[in-house]
C-alpha cells in the first residue's frame, strides 16, 4: 500500500479538487435551485455511485484507455456537455404548476428524485474532470513496489468519492440557505428552473469550449 505520507497528499488533492468549481460542484447547485434539499441529496447520492463507477474502471485498468487515447477521453466529454445541455434546456422549459394538489406533488417529487439520482450517475461518469483527476494525477500515486496495484487504485478511488460527499453536501446546503427566498416568495418562484437551467447550459457550454485533450 502507498505510504501514510502519500495517503494524506493523496486526500488533501482530491478534496481540493472536489471542492473547487466544477461540473458536480455546479451539478448539486442546479438540483438544489430546482428541488431543494432533497433534490440536492439525490444528486450527491447519484455523484457518489458515478464516482464508484470511476473506481471500479481504474481498478480493472480502464482508466489506461483515457490517458493513452485522447479520442475516448474528448468523446467522452462531449457526451456528458451535450447531456448537460439537454437537461439545461429541460429546466428552462419547465413551469412550475402552483395549482397542483399536494398528493400529486408528493408522487411528482419522489419520481424527480429517482431520476435525478440516475441523472447524476450519468454525469459524474461523463465529468471530465473527474476523468482527468483518475487518469492524470491518481496512478502517480500507486506504487508497484508497494504491493498489488488493484487494491491500491481501490483505496485511492475510495478516498476521491469519500472525499467529494462533504463538498457536494456543502455546496447543497449552501445553495438550499441561499435560496430561501425563492422558496418563500412565490413571485419569484418561476425564477428557481431558469436560473437551474442557465447554470445547467452555461456548464455544457463550458465543458465544450475547454481542453478536449488529456495533457
Amino acid at each position: 500500500m502507498p505510504s501514510v505520507e502519500a495517503l494524506i497528499a493523496f486526500t488533501l488533492a482530491a478534496f481540493i479538487m472536489n471542492l473547487s468549481p466544477g461540473p458536480s460542484n455546479f451539478y448539486v447547485m442546479a438540483r438544489t435551485l430546482e428541488q431543494g434539499v432533497s433534490g440536492g441529496l439525490a444528486a450527491v447520492t447519484g455523484l457518489a455511485v458515478g464516482s464508484l463507477i470511476h473506481v471500479i474502471a481504474a481498478v480493472l485498468g480502464l482508466s489506461a484507455i483515457f490517458a493513452y487515447s485522447p479520442t475516448a477521453y474528448t468523446a467522452l466529454k462531449f457526451a456528458g456537455a451535450f447531456y448537460l445541455l439537454y437537461l439545461g434546456v429541460s429546466s428552462l422549459r419547465h413551469r412550475t404548476n402552483v395549482d397542483r394538489a399536494v398528493a400529486e406533488q408528493s408522487k411528482t417529487e419522489v419520481r424527480g428524485r429517482a431520476a435525478i439520482f440516475r441523472q447524476s450517475v450519468l454525469v459524474e461518469v461523463t465529468n471530465p474532470k473527474t476523468v482527468l483527476f483518475f487518469v492524470a494525477l491518481l496512478p502517480h500515486f500507486v506504487d508497484p513496489a508497494a504491493g498489488p496495484t488493484a487494491p491500491q487504485f481501490l483505496l485511492l478511488g475510495l478516498i476521491v468519492t469519500l472525499s467529494a460527499i462533504p463538498c457536494d453536501l456543502f455546496v447543497t446546503f449552501f445553495t438550499h440557505q441561499a435560496t430561501r427566498l425563492l422558496k418563500e416568495n412565490p413571485n419569484l418562484q418561476n425564477w428557481q428552473d431558469r436560473v437551474s437551467g442557465t447554470i445547467l447550459t452555461g456548464l455544457a457550454a463550458y465543458i465544450l469550449l475547454s481542453g478536449s485533450a488529456v495533457e
